[in-house]
């Protein structure tokens, strides 16, 4: 007994040294051992159901539909529709486009707002084995038919709440080209156009041939999501159908369950609200409320109406719940997990602090890349972990990088530099077999520009972000910038696309340019914004003042706006910032309206000849 005692004893000694140690040196070794079984976990998932048929988002839906028939899967604006209701409008949806001129791996674009419609529409196209174009509804006539052209798509689905919107020449243009157009209203303004919610009516709810949404492959592309477009046309991401069935599992991965009620505000044709979102609610078999549009005074009033537990978000959207007025009922809702990307530490600490002890789970993903990463350690600030596991994970580098050149810094051999702690490198993501990277459809120069090719070894291949990331002494990982997009103006990078998303908050602009000037005796740039008001609309100086002043540092408050009617592009469709840079602020050389921050008005002042001289000749400080 006493041998038994003392080997006991030495036991519990070893493994008490052993948990004060990983508190001491890996601190956070438990959440990174747990993610990273979480994450086996799903790769495991996926491979069983590729095993067991489900090859396709659809194919887990139609699971989930046998399994939980009556569930609640959407509430939209207070109706309930079953994971049943949806297979059977969807259904309906299929059975209307059955006997038409398309045909299995044609592509069908999808130009809809956010409702119930849009999955119904969704669903059954992929139910006849179509690949789902997701169309930008905010972009305009020339841009849509760039992304239509782009997929080669043979038919376009418009919403009903798009049809105002939408131009007769643009119509003309598409059927010009043989792409059918389906309109979601009974009646039609257009000639030659179809109408769907009469056939809809027509047909019936029952299912199609399955064969015909048979999958061959997980490979083979589901959709097509565009990328924003803010270096030119939008490009389509192609997603596969391995990339659905692995998004689905996002939230899983943040300790979701199917008892959860999803919040989802975002346009449904992104990515995080289509595949994490409505792919997450499939996966976990859970109910989502959906909503048009997303709407700070309604958001916690819905969350306590429809008992809410998570919500998907974007940066901007908690600061919008952040800036509506205090209410005692603040902490009253049962949401326990968001999930997004680009929250600011301000905004995120602020956020805990006055809506209580949410999980917040802050992503780092483009839509065409297939790898990406997740602060699941809640820390703030980060994008996400490298973790003492993540090398079985995914295989990334942040490379060192000349901001100033744009370009790489390399060794004598011509190899890559990796960024050392603490300092901005550019992310980049290895491209193997398990970590793919597939490109954009009928773009094979830009799918091959976001390639590195022979980065450390002759023959490795690595996915360009196109970010700046930077990584701490713990592994965390933070996001410093997108490249190109940096001046430097007091010894500080001033990142331009920053101030751009906050100038563009203001009511009354349209689009915004944010870039550097040179200003003689200063070192570096300064900031201007080249600004295009919104129609019926007038700038106003003291109103955004006050906005630079309190969303920005002063480093990066811009010291001169340029008023214009167009903003100038490039023949990619890029902003133009050289010349707007080499022109600067001289009121001699530039004839539209330009304006001066002026701290003693606290307000931006018309620039006038006699406040540039001043300016130059350093009278007036910058």
């Amino acid at each position: 007994p006493s041998m038994l005692c003392t080997w006991l004893s030495t036991v519990a000694g070893g493994i008490a040294v052993l948990c004060v140690s990983l508190k001491i040196f890996l601190p956070y070794f438990w959440e990174d051992l747990i993610y990273f079984l979480r994450r086996k976990k799903s790769r495991a998932t996926v491979k069983k159901w590729t095993k067991n048929g489900i090859l396709s988002i659809i194919d887990l839906f139609m699971k989930t539909v046998e399994k939980n028939p009556h569930k609640p899967f959407l509430i939209y604006e207070g109706t309930v529709y079953t994971y049943r209701d949806v297979d059977r409008k969807s259904n309906r949806v299929a059975q209307a486009f059955l006997h038409g001129n398309l045909k299995k791996g044609d592509t069908v674009a999808l130009l809809m707002g956010n409702g119930p419609d849009f999955i119904h529409v969704w669903f059954g196209l992929a139910k006849l084995g179509f690949v789902v174009a997701f169309l930008n509804i905010n972009i305009h006539s020339r841009s849509l038919l760039h992304c239509i052209n782009t997929c080669t798509a043979k038919a376009l689905v418009i919403g009903e709440d798009c049809l105002g919107t939408i131009e007769k020449e643009f119509i003309f243009n598409l059927l010009e080209n043989n792409v059918a157009v389906w309109l979601m209203s009974t009646s039609s303004p257009f000639q030659h156009v179809h109408t769907l919610p009469d056939k809809l009516d027509k047909v019936s709810g029952d299912p199609v041939p399955s064969h015909l949404r048979a999958v061959t492959d997980t490979r083979n592309t589901a959709l097509y999501i565009f990328t924003s477009g803010s270096t030119g046309f939008p490009k389509a991401a192609i997603i596969t159908h391995l990339r659905t069935l692995t998004a689905s599992l996002a939230f899983t991965q943040c300790g979701a369950v199917s008892r959860d009620i999803m919040y989802v505000s975002l346009p449904l044709y992104h990515i995080s609200a289509s595949l994490l979102g409505i792919g997450g609610c499939i996966q976990l078999g859970a109910t989502c409320v959906l909503k048009k549009k997303f709407s700070a005074r309604q958001f916690w009033n819905d969350c306590r109406k429809y008992n809410v537990t998570m919500f998907l978000y974007i940066g901007e959207l908690c600061r919008y719940l952040c800036n509506q007025p205090c209410k005692e009922e603040d902490r009253v809702h049962k949401v326990r997990i968001a999930l997004g990307n680009g929250i600011r530490p301000s905004v995120w600490k602020e956020f805990l602090m006055r809506f209580g002890p949410i999980k917040i789970f802050e992503f780092y993903g483009s839509t065409e890349g297939s790898l990406g990463f997740l602060n699941y350690t809640n820390k703030i600030g980060a994008v996400g972990r490298a973790g003492v596991f993540s090398k079985f994970l995914h295989s990334f580098e942040l490379l060192k990088y000349d901001v100033w050149k744009q370009e790489l810094i390399k060794d004598e051999n011509g190899r890559c530099k990796k960024a050392p702690i603490g300092k901005p490198g550019l992310l980049v993501f290895q491209v193997t077999e398990d970590s793919p990277f597939s490109g954009y459809a009928g773009n094979k120069e830009a799918s091959e520009k976001k390639l590195l090719r022979n980065v450390f070894v002759e023959g490795d291949v690595y996915l360009d972000t196109g970010d700046l990331l930077v990584m701490d002494e713990d592994g965390f990982l933070y996001f410093s910038d997108r490249v190109g997009d940096t001046f430097r103006w007091k010894g500080e990078n001033v990142a331009t696309l920053e101030v751009a998303e906050i100038i563009s908050m203001m009511d009354f602009v349209q689009e915004v340019n944010v870039y550097g000037v040179s200003v003689k005796n200063y070192e570096g740039r300064i900031g201007m914004a080249a600004i295009v008001l919104k129609r019926y609309h007038t700038f106003n100086g003291e109103r955004l003042y006050k906005h630079v002043e309190d969303f920005l540092p002063s480093y990066a408050q811009p010291r001169f706006v340029r008023i214009m009617d167009v903003m100038q592009i490039t023949a990619t469709f890029k902003h133009q910032k050289m010349h707007l840079t080499n022109e600067g602020f001289n009121p001699e050389i530039i004839s539209e309206p330009l304006y001066f921050m002026y701290e003693p008005a606290r307000s931006y002042i018309p620039l006038t000849r006699e406040i540039y001289q001043k300016v130059v000749s350093g009278e007036i400080r910058l």
